[in-house]
């Protein structure tokens, strides 16, 4: 790969497929035919002029690959932070149009205030435990001996954070619903809530491509948009109502958690395959407020003795 080609795929990758033109140090470059020569007043300046000295002139974002359809880019977001990316930002849920003009921005300052979170939202994701590789259908993928002492390890954890927890959401399959019962065992009372929308799946098309791991195309459609229902449904900043922190339990799958902390930090969602998670993981993310997201733990097992740690 040329160096020039390297750079462009970078600058892609870093700016969401916004960027129009980047510009990158490369060091002093020769003038080339009177280029770096100074022009006379007045003169117009070519369209397709070339890069002062020592920089380097990236190609168009047109050649970056397309995102998946369901993944929104804020337009002129160059790459940084959209505070609006759950779409629960104050001024993106009220009418600015409805504004009353007696009162004026009084009016709008209190409609303002009733939109606010107040809370923050603890997200647990854990992966669920090791099961049964050679189960033929779902029900028959059962957890393992181990992974019946994984998740008693991950439930005791859990439990002695001392946190009030609100609910435990998990994927309906089978070893992410078993994973669950055991753990909800160290955590009397806490209400489970079970939902297809967390069940395994081919997120998006890992970048770079990875060649032990090649679902059919038609895989990242139908899980993708399911999956992205489900971060859309689950992770964002607290409801408006809600007066008090909230801790909740997400048992669920490698895939779909590694994808929801890519939205949720606002990475390039591409790139989930390049993290890794353990079976009985707990991965712990905080969502402030103002709609601040931060990952304060990723795939968390060292409560676990090391001969029953396994990724499978």
């Amino acid at each position: 790969m040329s160096l020039r080609r390297a750079l462009a795929l970078a600058a892609c990758g870093l700016a969401g497929g916004s960027v129009l033109l980047s510009a990158v140090v490369v060091g002093k470059q020769p003038a080339r035919g009177g280029e770096g020569e100074p022009r006379p007043p007045g003169s117009a300046v070519p369209a397709a002029s070339t890069a002062p000295p020592g920089l380097l002139l990236l190609p168009p974002a047109a050649s970056c690959p397309p995102a998946a359809g369901w993944i929104e880019r804020p337009a002129g977001s160059g790459g940084y932070w959209d505070s609006n990316w759950d779409r629960r930002e104050p001024l993106a849920l009220i009418n600015l149009k409805k504004k009353n003009d007696e009162t004026g921005e009084e009016e709008l300052s209190s409609r303002l205030d009733h939109c606010k979170a107040k809370a923050t939202r603890h997200i647990f994701l854990i992966r669920h435990s090791q099961y049964n590789l050679d189960g033929r259908a779902d029900k028959d993928r059962t957890l393992t001996p181990l992974g019946r002492e994984q998740a008693e390890l991950t439930g005791h954890r859990l439990a002695s954070l001392g946190l009030k927890f609100d609910q435990i959401i998990h994927s309906s399959m089978t070893r992410a619903t078993e994973t669950t019962e055991i753990i909800s065992k160290h955590l009397p009372g806490v209400k489970k809530i079970s939902t297809d929308l967390l069940r395994e799946g081919a997120p998006i098309e890992p970048d770079p491509p990875v060649s032990h791991w090649k679902p059919e195309a038609v895989q990242y459609y139908e899980d993708g948009a399911r999956i992205e229902a489900a971060f859309r449904n689950f992770i964002h900043r607290a409801d408006a109502k809600q007066e008090e922190d909230s801790y909740e339990i997400f048992v669920c799958h490698a895939n779909v958690i590694r994808y929801i902390v890519c939205r949720a930090l606002q990475f390039p969602p591409e790139g989930w395959l390049r993290l890794s998670l353990n079976n009985g993981s707990i991965t712990h993310l905080v969502i402030r407020p103002n709609g601040r997201v931060a990952l304060r733990t990723l795939g968390d097992t060292g409560f676990m003795p090391p001969d029953k740690i396994t990724r499978t």
